[in-house]
C-alpha cells in the first residue's frame, strides 16, 4: 500500500514537472477527445482564452472560438482523425476573449489508446498573426515599389558578381522580350547574346572592382536586330549586406540620339541639293589640311561655279535654276571618291576637297567632270531640255602656305581666271 502511494505520489511529481515544462513554453499545447473537448492546455492557452483549467477542459472550440466567422480549427481536427496522420496548417480563428482573428501555424498529431485505437488529437500551435502581418505589410511595399520601378521611364534591373539577375523591372523584360520570371535567376548571357552581354558586363565589373557609380552610353540590339542607346547609371549594391551586386538603371535615348544625329546632318547639308554645305567643307578642309602638312601629304583643291547661272533664273524662274543645280549636284556625286568631300560653297558655287592628290590628278579630275557635264542633258520642267557649263579653278597645298584659307584663296583665284578665259574652262593656280 505505501509502495504504491509513492508510486502515484512518483507519478504526480512527474506529471507535475511535465506540466511545468510545457507551460514554459511558448507555444500552444493541447489535446483532444474525439468529440473535440479539450483534455489538457498548457498555461499560454488558458491566458489566450481567459480561463481557468477547470473552465476549459471538457469545453470544445465552440466556447473560445467563433465557429461561424470561422471553422478551420473544427475541419483540420476531424482532418487528423480521418487520415491518423501528422498534418501541418495555418489556421486562421477568431477568439471570442480577444475580439480579433489570430493566425497561427499549427501541427496536429493523432493519439491512440493502448490498444492502437485512436483516441484524440494532440496539437502544437504557434502565433504567427504578427509575422503575417508583417509579412503583408512587406508584400505591399513590395508591390508599391513594383509599381514605381516598372512606372519609372528607365529599365532598372540588379545583376550579382555572377552575371545572375536578381531584380528586373517591366521595361528591362519587354526589352528582353521575355516574363520577369525567366529573368531572374537567369545569367545575361542566357538571355542575350554572349558578346552584347560581356559588353553591358565590361561596366558592371568596373563598377565591382572601383564600388563606385558609373554613367556610360551602351547599345542593345533586340531579336528583330533594332538597334537601341542607353544612358546607364550603375551602382554598387551588396545583396544581405555581403553578396556584391550592380544595381542598372538605363533610359533609352534613341530618339534622342536619332534626333541629334539628324540635326547635326542638317546642320552640315545643304538642304536643296543634299549635299555637304560650306560649314561642313571649311571644318573638314581645316582638319585634313593639319593631316597633310603633318605627314608631309599633297592636298588639292577644286572650286568650280555653273557658267551664266543668271541668265538661267532671270529667263526660266528659281524652280529651273534649281533643277540645274540638283542635276549638276548628282553628276559630281558620280565623279568623286569616297574620300573626297564634295559640297555646296555658295549659291552655283561647289568646291571638292582632295586629299592625297597632286596638281596633275587633281586637273585630270576636273577636265573629266567638266567633260561630263558638257555633254549632260538637263531636263526641265520649263526651258525643257538644256545643257550648262562649268568654269572650274584648283589649287595644290604649297609648304609656304600659312593654311587652308590660303590654299582655297588660291583656287578661288584660278576659277576667277578660268572665267576670264571664256568660261568652260579649267584653269590650275600653277598654270
Amino acid at each position: 500500500m505505501i509502495e504504491k502511494q509513492a508510486d502515484i505520489k512518483h507519478l504526480q511529481d512527474r506529471i507535475h514537472t511535465l506540466e511545468g515544462l510545457l507551460n514554459d513554453i511558448s507555444a500552444y499545447i493541447y489535446t483532444k477527445d474525439l468529440q473535440g473537448r479539450y483534455t489538457f492546455v498548457n498555461q499560454i492557452v488558458l491566458d489566450l482564452f481567459d480561463k481557468q483549467m477547470q473552465d476549459v477542459i471538457g469545453k470544445d472550440d465552440s466556447d473560445f472560438f467563433d465557429t461561424q466567422r470561422s471553422n478551420q480549427v473544427l475541419k483540420n481536427d476531424q482532418l487528423v482523425i480521418k487520415q491518423q496522420k501528422e498534418i501541418t496548417f495555418e489556421e486562421t480563428n477568431y477568439i471570442s476573449s480577444l475580439e480579433e482573428f489570430r493566425t497561427f501555424k499549427t501541427v496536429k498529431t493523432p493519439l491512440f489508446d493502448n490498444n492502437g485505437k485512436i483516441a484524440g488529437i494532440c496539437g502544437v500551435s504557434y502565433d504567427i498573426t504578427e509575422q503575417k502581418r508583417y509579412e503583408e505589410i512587406i508584400r505591399e511595399q513590395k508591390h508599391l515599389l513594383d509599381a514605381v520601378l516598372d512606372n519609372v521611364d528607365a529599365h532598372i534591373y540588379m545583376k550579382d558578381h555572377t552575371r545572375t539577375f536578381r531584380y528586373a523591372n517591366r521595361h528591362v523584360a519587354e526589352a528582353f522580350d521575355l516574363p520577369i520570371e525567366k529573368i531572374i535567376g537567369k545569367k545575361d548571357s542566357d538571355i542575350i547574346p554572349q558578346d552584347i552581354a560581356d559588353a553591358f558586363w565590361e561596366s558592371d565589373r568596373q563598377v565591382l572592382a572601383s564600388q563606385k557609380k558609373h554613367v556610360c552610353e551602351e547599345i542593345f540590339t533586340d531579336k528583330e536586330n533594332n538597334n537601341y542607346r542607353f544612358h546607364s547609371v550603375k551602382m554598387p549594391y551588396h545583396i544581405n549586406d555581403k553578396t556584391p551586386a550592380v544595381i542598372g538603371f538605363s533610359t533609352d535615348i534613341t530618339q534622342l540620339y536619332q534626333l541629334k544625329e539628324e540635326l547635326q546632318i542638317q546642320a552640315n547639308t545643304d538642304s536643296l541639293t543634299q549635299l555637304n554645305n560650306r560649314r561642313f567643307f571649311i571644318k573638314c578642309a581645316d582638319k585634313e589640311y593639319q593631316r597633310s602638312v603633318r605627314h608631309n601629304l599633297t592636298m588639292s583643291v577644286i572650286t568650280l561655279d555653273i557658267d551664266n547661272f543668271k541668265d538661267i533664273n532671270d529667263n526660266f524662274g528659281h524652280p529651273t535654276g534649281d533643277a540645274v543645280l540638283i542635276a549638276l549636284s548628282n553628276n559630281l556625286a558620280k565623279a568623286v571618291r569616297a574620300e573626297d568631300t564634295l559640297s555646296r560653297t555658295g549659291g552655283e558655287e561647289f568646291s571638292i576637297l582632295l586629299p592625297d592628290t597632286n596638281l596633275e590628278q587633281a586637273h585630270q579630275l576636273a577636265e573629266r567632270i567638266r567633260e561630263s557635264q558638257e555633254k549632260l542633258s538637263i531636263n526641265t520642267d520649263k526651258a525643257g531640255d538644256i545643257r550648262v557649263t562649268i568654269s572650274i579653278g584648283l589649287a595644290t597645298r604649297k609648304n609656304s602656305d600659312k593654311g587652308f584659307d590660303a590654299l582655297f584663296s588660291r583656287a578661288d583665284n584660278a576659277l576667277y581666271h578660268a572665267k576670264k578665259l571664256g568660261k568652260n574652262t579649267v584653269w590650275s593656280a600653277n598654270d
